[in-house]
This record gives structure tokens, sequence and C-alpha cells, in this order.
């Protein structure tokens, strides 16, 4: 059996597209019904497009020198750790934000062929390289510049590009950022390299898009299709911000460009979905605007530094809207404003929502972790947080992010508690339990048939504040309670402590509750 047919029987798939990636994706490419408003590369001016006339010739022309294959070598010492079952992805270790994709669906496993997982391919002997895998990039400067993705590169010990003439070239890698999955490598001593340009717009949804990649290691080969939709979040990672298109994107295509009709990269294709197996025409492409601010800084660093203010965020529910009093369920609500950072500086508090950045509204928390992590530490930035139902203005001097950190689990003792009926809970001062902390009161124990378990309250949380006010004992939260019932809210905010972060929890509260 041909690779190819192999590849053809694999069902429920849905992964990056490197050369080893599984899933086929189809578009629908309907011309000749209707026209479309000429281009200097298409058609002459107000000339209706036929199924004779219309064509992607001259763009396909224009770009295709640009666009290269990609492949990788390692050395044999690191054989063990690139190479595993899932020979699917080029030999290489399912990268992780692709791992977190496939879970999404149950497939955590890797890709299943015909018999089974797919074998491991031969290990070369000691201090030989061999490939490992390849997928596809696009030149951006006549000096050598190549964009690719990082998965395609991560770990290589040597680049090979090849042009779509066949001339070859050794490239080095000059840095990349795995959080968008976008590396930059170089092929020395060229200064006249065909080079397309990053689109300054973003597309329509409806826009035309050409695909130029290396599918199945088939150099050169041009798809078409439309933009989807646009800010797709397929869970690889925080700055998710994926433009969708339905041209038919394969194993191999991973780094690749699409192009518009204008001939500029509006994407950089990263992962496909194929549930069935074969071509859906779902396919996601790392959006130019994303590409342009990340190869900008590898260019000058080799490294990405990104922004940071200092808060824990979280989306506003249409429950948490209704218990801080806004309007929509629109912003990003601050759970915690961490000491001493940008954030804390700049006076943020507990219970604001980051509605607006420079003027420009934030939908939801990812929205805001995407714009503020896509700029450069010391940059400042204008922020509209609404407070109390009023808009405030907040200017703040962003930081470099620095690395993750876990709080402390909190656990104690059932013991000295006392019931709140209401919410279905056994609480404790934190001051009486041993690891808790002195802020707060901690949950000993969760009526799992109470409101306070249906929203995620779990033993060991600690509750901070209710409905704005912070609390050190069982009869603050009646309080807490009392306050929001008597101000004829449906909801009350909760502000929850536990080992993931701190967040807001918003509990409906009972009208025939005493």
């Amino acid at each position: 059996m041909t690779r190819l047919s192999t590849f053809s029987s694999l069902t429920k798939r849905r992964t990056a597209l490197m050369a080893g990636v599984v899933g086929l994706a189809v578009a629908g490419v309907a011309i000749g019904q209707f026209g479309y408003p000429s281009t200097p590369a298409l058609a002459q001016a107000q000339a209706p497009l036929t199924s004779n006339s219309f064509s992607f010739a001259d763009i396909v022309q224009k770009v295709s020198p640009a666009v290269v294959s990609v492949k990788i070598k390692k050395d044999s010492s690191s054989q063990q750790t690139a190479m595993g079952d899932d020979d699917d992805f080029g030999g290489q270790q399912v990268p992780p934000q692709i791992e977190r994709f496939l879970k999404r669906f149950g497939l955590e496993n890797g890709p299943q062929g015909p018999q089974g997982p797919m074998q491991r391919a031969p290990r070369s002997g000691p201090g030989e390289r061999r490939v490992v895998g390849q997928g596809s990039g696009f030149i951006i400067s006549a000096d050598g510049y190549v964009v690719t993705n990082n998965h395609v590169v991560d770990g290589a010990a040597e680049v090979d590009v090849t042009t779509t003439d066949g001339k070859e070239y050794t490239a080095k890698v000059i840095g990349t950022d795995p959080r968008t999955d976008v590396a930059l490598i170089k092929i020395e001593g060229k200064t006249d390299l065909p080079f397309v340009k990053l689109s300054d717009t973003a597309p329509r949804v409806g826009d035309w898009v050409i695909a130029v990649g290396n599918p199945f290691g088939l150099g050169g080969t041009v798809t078409a299709g439309i933009v989807s939709a646009r800010g797709r979040d397929i869970g690889s990672g925080p700055y998710d911000d994926f433009v969708q298109i339905d041209a038919p994107i394969n194993r191999g295509n991973s780094g690749g460009p699409t192009f518009d009709l204008s001939g500029n990269v509006i994407g950089m294709n990263t992962a496909i979905v194929s549930p069935s197996g074969g071509n859906v025409g779902i396919a996601f492409a790392i959006p130019s605007e994303t590409v342009k601010t990340v190869v900008d800084q590898l260019r000058s660093s080799g490294s990405v530094a990104r922004g940071y203010i200092g808060v824990q965020i979280q989306p506003v529910t249409d429950d948490l809207a209704s218990g801080l009093g806004l309007n929509t369920a629109e912003g990003a609500l601050v759970a915690q404003v961490q000491s001493d950072t940008p954030g804390a500086k700049a006076g943020l508090k507990s219970g604001d929502v980051v509605t607006k950045v420079n003027g420009e509204a934030i939908k939801d928390a990812r929205d805001l972790s995407r714009k503020i992590g896509m700029m450069k530490p010391g940059t400042s930035v204008a922020l509209t947080v609404v407070r109390d139902g009023k808009a405030m203005p907040f200017d703040v001097k962003l930081e470099q992010l620095p690395g993750e950190k876990q709080l402390a689990s909190v656990s104690g003792k059932d013991e000295g508690t006392h019931d709140v009926p209401r919410l279905g809970l056994q609480l404790a001062p934190a001051k009486s339990v041993q690891g808790a902390g002195s802020e707060g009161v901690v949950v000993t124990e969760v009526d799992p048939r109470g409101p306070a378990a249906t929203r995620g309250i779990r033993s060991g949380d600690v509750i901070l504040d209710v409905g704005g006010k912070s609390v050190s004992s069982p009869a603050d939260v009646r309080a807490g309670l009392a306050a929001a019932k008597t101000e004829n809210r449906k909801a009350v905010l909760m502000r929850v402590k536990n080992d993931q972060g701190t967040r807001f929890v918003a509990i409906t509260l009972d009208p025939k509750a005493g």
C-alpha cells in the first residue's frame, strides 16, 4: 500500500500540517456565475469573470518563486526523544500545542493507521543525521529571511531549504516562538532572492485566498478557496487568533503562505481539522499581523519578549455581568492583581473590568491577553476600566512577561465550621485552618446538590470577597448574601482562590430564600 493510500484511510484526526501530519482538506471553488472586482493581475477592468476567463495563474506565477520546501535533520543522539510511534508527525514528537488540540477530540494517543499506530521509521547510526521532518516556508526578504512554523524546525540540527526551481540552500534558525508557532530561519550569502510581503490589512470573510506549499513533499502545489472565518481559537495557545480557510491544505503545508489576490501573505498555514479522515475544508492560518509582530522581534533579537500587566483575568459571563451591574457580557474581568506589577502600580483592583486598550474595544479575556502579549515590554498602554459601574482611565507601562507561577494549594481539617445553607457550604475562617493563609474563608465541605457546587466551588477553595467586600468569617459571607438580595441582584459575585489561581464566581440567588 502506498503512503498516500494509507493516509487516505485515516479517520477522526485534527493535527498540525507538517509532513507526517494526517488529514486532508477540501474546498470547492465555484466560479463562472459571479463577477469579481478586477485587479491588474487577473482580468481586464470591469470584465465579468467566467469559467473560461478566470484564473489564478498570474498571481501564482508572481508569488511561487518565494515559496520554499523546508526539510530538517536531527542528530541521531536526539532521535530517542524526537522519534515516537507517531511517525505521522514526520518522526517528530507531537508539539505540545497540537497535543492539546488532539485531546479536545479524544485523539491524544496519536494518529492510527489501518493496522494501528504508524510504525517508527528506521533509526540512523551513531553520529549520523537523517531527514525527520519537512514542511513549507516563504521568503520575506531578498537577503534570505524565511518564515515557517516553529513545529517544523523545532529541535533541528540542520535545516535545508529548496526553492521551486530546485535550488537547495542550507539555512540556520534565527529564532522561534512556540507560543505562536512562528519561526524565522535564514539562507546565508544571498542578496537577490525573490520574496513576498506580509499583508498590512486583514482579510474579510468570503475573500478569495491562494495557498502554496509542499503537501506530501510535492513542492510548489497550489490550492484556492475563501476565508471562512476569523479570530478562531483552536486551543493551541493563549494567543490563538487564526484565520480559517477552506483552501485544501494537507501534510507538508505547515509554514506555507496563504495569499490574497494582490499576492500579499494574509496568513501562515498551521493546522487542519479532519474529523472524518477525508477532506472537509477546514484549515487554520496564523494571521499576517501576528507573524509580522513576532518576526520583527525574532529578526532583531532572536527571541520574543511579551508585555505583562500582572493581573489574573477571566471572561465576563452573563451571570458575572449581572453580578457586576454591567449591561453586556464583554471585557476582561480582573480576578486578582499581583503585588508590585504594572497593574498594581497603575491602581487596578480585583473586580475591575477592562473594556478597552488604547481605545480599541476588548471582547473578552482572551482578546486582552492576546493584545497585551503582542506588545513589547516598556510600552505604555491606555486602559479603560469599569469600576463600580463607572468607566475610568488607567495608564499602564508594560513589563516583560515572567515565567509561569503556581499558587500553593489550600487544604485543611474540617473543624470549627459553620453552615451557610443558601450556598450549600461548610465554611471556616482561613486563619483557623493550617496552611490556608490569613485572608478569607475556607470551604471545608460542599453539598453536591447546592448552588455553589454547580458553579465549581470545591472543598479547599478560599472565598476572599463576596459582593465586592472582603470576608474573614462565615458571618461576613452571610452579610454579603443579604446585601446582594437587598439590592435586588439576581446573582452574588464571589472572588475565590484555589491552586489554579483566583477567579470570580457568580452564584444565582434564590428569590424565595429567606
